[in-house]
């Protein structure tokens, strides 16, 4: 017999989430996009933060926020693609943000990635040096990409500081260590799906031990998927399993997770309240 999985949990009516970071313009959504927003907006999910990875996923993420008010646009070329960026990338990707200022709230995703190598490893490092300065002319808070490359993260940041704009280091995979570095720099700390998994001691001690005030929570779909989906198509409405998690790890209601973990994300991307009914 098939066994359902369980429910998701609930929030109450005055209570919402925001997903600071999801891929809404890959294939995965392609043929139901609108029925995965319905019930991310039925189960409060008020703003999904839709990320550019390379020049067209960034148009393709600032046409969605032109659609769907519950959607912003983040710019940005993916460590995969650093050999891909020519003189002419980084200016295309400023003149997005300038002519789409009421829908682009983030530069990223960006950073380095020393597991796939699709890019030099130095190559990477010139490339993000370049793109965490354009995020601060452009006036926008980082959103940082790190697999495998804590330390070189960590120094090519700390080179680049202070962000004035503030930025997030996406799909936390680090330690309690690396925590204190991330909030030393004055960023948020986004909590994956991965926190709902058995196997991940550091990240539920980091989801439990750093301070609420510098949380976010994000699903990263499609990929990522919590418990109990695990190994599926990830959701913005999956987002609070994540958030329950992060609840029971504090021992404290869900509600006070969303209420402070959207605070968090709606003062970083600056973002209007939420019509909430």
């Amino acid at each position: 017999m098939k066994i359902s999985p369980p429910p998701l949990p609930l929030l109450t009516q005055d209570t919402f989430l925001i997903d600071s970071h999801c891929h809404l313009d890959m294939d995965a959504y392609e043929d139901d996009l609108d029925i995965i927003l319905e019930q991310a907006y039925c189960n409060h999910i008020r703003y999904i933060i839709s990320i550019g990875i390379d020049e067209e996923s960034s148009r393709q993420a600032i046409s969605l926020a032109k659609e769907y008010d519950m959607i912003k646009a983040t710019v940005g070329i993916h460590p995969h693609d650093a050999a891909r960026i020519t003189p002419h990338t980084l200016d295309n990707l400023a003149e997005l943000v300038e002519n789409n200022r009421d829908h682009v709230v983030g530069y990223g995703e960006i950073g380095l990635d020393y597991v796939k190598n699709y890019a030099p490893p130095e190559l990477q490092r010139r490339h993000f040096r370049a793109q965490l300065a354009q995020a601060k002319d452009l006036k926008l808070p980082v959103i940082i990409h790190d697999r495998d490359a804590h330390a070189d993260t960590i120094r090519l940041l700390q080179e680049a500081a202070p962000f004035e704009y503030g930025g997030i280091m996406h799909c936390f995979s680090g330690d309690m260590t690396l925590a204190a570095q991330v909030l030393d720099l004055g960023f948020h700390i986004s909590i994956p799906g991965v926190v709902t998994f058995k196997n991940a001691p550091d990240l539920k001690e980091v989801a439990r031990l750093a301070p609420l005030s510098a949380l976010l929570v994000e699903t990263d779909g499609p990929f990522l998927a919590p418990v109990p989906w695990r190994g599926k198509r990830n959701e913005p409405a999956f987002l609070l399993h994540t958030a329950q998690a992060i609840a029971d790890l504090r021992d404290i209601p869900l509600n006070e997770v969303a209420r402070q973990t959207s605070a968090n994300a709606m003062s970083l991307f600056r973002l209007p309240a939420p019509v909430m009914s």
